[in-house]
């Protein structure tokens, strides 16, 4: 078969360059497209209970995340001239297109009845520029006087917010970012001139500015990428072609890589974005095994058509394998139905197969065209500190195997007890440095308005114009008052709210009447609502469907983590039961903050599915290989224990499993695989093909294919080593601990595989080769 393949490769090399030439024009066409993710990440399924409650409340009430904060903290923010400016900004920023309101103690209405018309009107506060002192302390007091506005635009600490709602038409596209970039500038320039800091913050905020280091560092590690590997392959060639091709080999990856999202119809994110610098990483190796092997066999006689025809057809079966183990171990991912994983899963695994199919047939068709480099004799290097090391692994391999088996036993259980420790928690920001302008914004908006991040509280009356029942708007405010208790939380803004605020105006702004309007005053506040027209009408109607039979609770809260949210919506659910009963009303929690919640949950619990399916899968893939259920369970523990290691250092080094690092162990285990194929490939082989003992065998195996297995291991430990330069936390501990977790895999490949082997094979009755087939083989294993 790998002969024919061989073949069919060296005989079509125009056909096949021009197969993959033009593709990759194609893609490369398709690739320009590619867009960057502005809506948050979707990591829930669709069909999860949780994210079908939460689209459901879109689609009745709305986005919950479209509000951007600007927000001050001074004893001058009711100073005249400072007070104007505030004006000006809010006004400014009113004016922006794709801007759908601005509300802040600057850019603000009061109800006030009219008594004639029998209705409420809005009032702007301020009606205009505060020309005097006297008119800015009025506009103080008023604000002061209305409850309403606590909380909402200004606390009684000298903070004041500025809340920003886009049009829900441009808050997921790339239209947000002029905008974002024209209310920064002018926000910036307000804090220049009034020598006050402008702390900005809010999810379209948030997620703008995670795009943009998304962008940047998409082409950080793709150059950082090309260059280490650059680098490896000039240290181990020391020639021009060398690099040169195999590089542009895993370019044209790349764009492959790309142009599949866009065909796809995926977008950039955090995760996407780190499929090119993977392919550059993961494709390399294969060009280096193909490139070893070609010059080994120019070393025999220095025909490069035999060269390069026994380099495809024993090259090809060993990459495939170990390409199709890392293909695995990203693909799994495909079948956790989160759409952030399956995305990320689906075109990394596409596009690693690609890429070994790339280079399985470009590298020899373009070193088919270029002259066969001159080589020296083959030289065993036997003072090499490589060598050395691996004769000394394979002397504790040979002597020593209770030593492995002890330490391996010591190291897990070791592992084991860190393991118990790890912590199961995700912040919506905590993957950013400690020193980003984002995060001490966000903590500002948190000491001073409890948070930024949206909770919203549906409450289902279950009957028509229930909403407006005084027993239920009762009930409801009481649990809008005990929630709003939690330190975590803010004061809600709700129907209930509006109530108390057109209450108050209904008895003149009396700030004593901000509260529930009782049975008889309810119909006639009602009225005057309703007589308001639009302007009135929408105080209440963003908070309550057509049927005013569901009404939305709307809250900010803190970036506490997932962990404490959990334990917050199980401590709250029973309280909110024992206030608004469950067979007369249905209270659903829902929001972006429940959403990446339950996200980081739902991810943890197919962490464990997603590793057990690439077990089975790989370990079948080892079965139809080698035709051995010992050699299948047993070549499991080497690529297992790195992973509990993994997981144990983790729970010692306070590393939390979130969204970011749970793709740590699908992907080592992946790549630590290829190792495990490597060894065993070539241990068979020479097992199959000569009369060398079991202890032979291994010796060989070990100080010669453990060569190429360290210097793999070694260019995806600096290749996964770059993202160690990303701006988030979360990338950089997947490039550390991937690195990790590669070596140690490679010393347990190299010295718990082997002893396994030796105790399974040792007894084995074996196929007798005849001397002279026996010897052929032997020279062919010595080159």
């Amino acid at each position: 078969m790998w002969g024919k393949l061989s073949k069919f490769i060296l005989q079509n090399r125009i056909i096949i360059v021009i197969f993959f030439v033009f593709g990759t024009i194609f893609m490369a066409w398709q690739a320009k497209n590619v867009k960057l993710s502005y809506a948050g990440a979707k990591i829930l399924p669709t069909t999860d209970s949780t994210f079908v409650k939460y689209t459901h409340f879109k689609k009745q009430f709305g986005e919950d995340g479209s509000v951007m904060v600007l927000g001050i903290k001074s004893p001058k923010i009711f100073k005249k001239d400072v007070y104007n400016n505030w004006v000006k900004l809010s006004r400014s920023i009113q004016s922006l297109e794709g801007i759908k309101q601005v509300l802040s103690s600057g850019h603000i209405f009061r109800l006030q009845k009219d008594t004639v018309d029998k209705k409420f009107v809005l009032v702007p506060i301020p009606s205009g520029l505060v020309n005097t002192d006297t008119e800015m302390d009025s506009i103080k007091n008023l604000l002061y006087a209305t409850p309403f506005f606590e909380g909402l635009v200004y606390n009684r600490d000298n903070a004041t917010l500025m809340a920003i709602t886009f049009d829900n038409k441009i808050i997921n596209t790339a239209k947000r970012n002029p905008i974002l970039k024209q209310i920064e500038k002018e926000a910036v320039a307000f804090q220049k001139e009034n020598n006050i800091d402008v702390h900005i913050s809010g999810l379209p905020y948030i997620r703008t500015a995670v795009g943009q280091l998304v962008s940047k560092e998409f082409v950080l590690f793709l150059g950082l990428s090309i260059l280490v590997s650059a680098v490896i392959l000039l240290i181990f060639f020391k020639k021009f072609y060398a690099v040169f091709f195999p590089i542009l080999v895993v370019i044209m990856g790349v764009v492959w890589s790309v142009g599949t999202l866009v065909l796809f119809g995926f977008e950039l994110t955090i995760l996407t974005g780190l499929i090119p610098p993977l392919i550059v990483i993961i494709g390399i190796p294969n060009s280096i095994l193909l490139l070893n092997k070609y010059q080994k066999e120019l070393r025999k006689d220095g025909n490069k058509e035999r060269a390069l025809r026994i380099t495809i057809e024993r090259i090809a079966i060993t990459t495939l394998i170990a390409n199709v183990t890392a293909a695995i171990g990203f693909g799994v991912l495909y079948f956790t139905g989160s759409e952030l994983l399956m995305q990320f899963g689906s075109v990394a695994a596409i596009n690693v197969m690609v890429t070994w199919l790339m280079c399985l047939c470009l590298i020899p068709i373009i070193f088919s065209y270029l002259p066969a480099p001159k080589m020296n004799a083959q030289q065993h290097v036997e003072s090499g500190f490589l060598h050395k090391l691996l004769v000394k692994t394979d002397y504790v391999v040979q002597h020593k195997a209770s030593w492995v088996y002890g330490f391996t036993i010591l190291i897990t259980i070791v592992a084991a007890v860190g393991v118990l420790k790890i912590n199961v928690n995700g912040y919506v920001v905590d993957d950013l440095p400690k020193s980003s302008t984002i995060l001490t914004d966000l903590k500002f908006f948190e000491k001073n308005f409890e948070g930024i991040l949206p909770l919203e509280v549906s409450v289902d009356t279950k009957k028509k114009n229930g909403v407006f029942n005084l027993t239920n708007l009762k009930r409801i405010d009481k649990m809008e008052r005990m929630i709003s208790a939690y330190p975590e939380f803010s004061r809600s803004i709700s129907v209930n709210a509006g109530l108390k605020y057109a209450t108050q105006a209904f008895y003149n702004n009396d700030s004593s009447y901000y509260r529930l309007p009782d049975n008889f005053e309810k119909n006639f506040v009602l009225s005057y609502i309703a007589n308001g027209g639009k302007g009135n009408a929408n105080l209440l109607n963003n908070f309550v469907d057509k049927n005013k039979e569901s009404t939305r609770i709307s809250f900010q809260m803190a970036d506490v983590g997932s962990k404490k949210l959990d334990a917050l919506l199980a401590e709250l659910r029973p309280r909110i039961d024992s206030i608004l009963p469950p067979k007369k009303f249905n209270v659903t929690l829902t929001g972006s903050s429940i959403i990446f919640s339950k996200g980081t949950d739902y991810m943890l619990k197919h962490l464990i599915e997603s590793i057990s399916l690439a077990v089975v899968l790989i370990s079948l893939l080892r079965l139809a290989q080698f035709k051995s259920l010992g050699i299948m369970f047993i070549s499991l523990l080497p690529n297992v224990v790195p992973l509990v290691i993994t997981a144990g250092i983790m729970g010692y080094f306070g590393i939390s499993l979130k969204p970011s690092t749970i793709l740590i162990f699908t992907i080592a285990f992946g790549l630590a695989s290829d190792q495990t194929i490597y060894f065993l490939t070539r241990y068979q082989q020479e097992f199959s093909l000569t009369n060398f003992s079991v202890p032979q065998v291994i010796t060989d195996t070990i100080t010669e294919t453990g060569v190429s297995m360290t210097h793999i291991a070694l260019i995806l430990f600096f290749g996964f080593g770059i993202f160690t330069a990303s701006t988030f936390g979360g990338t950089v501990i997947l490039g550390l601990l991937l690195s990790i977790t590669l070596i140690v895999a490679l010393v347990f490949n190299l010295t718990l595989l082997p002893v396994l082997v030796l105790w399974l094979d040792k007894k084995k009755v074996r196929k007798v080769i005849s001397p002279e087939e026996c010897a052929k083989n032997a020279v062919e294993f010595n080159h």
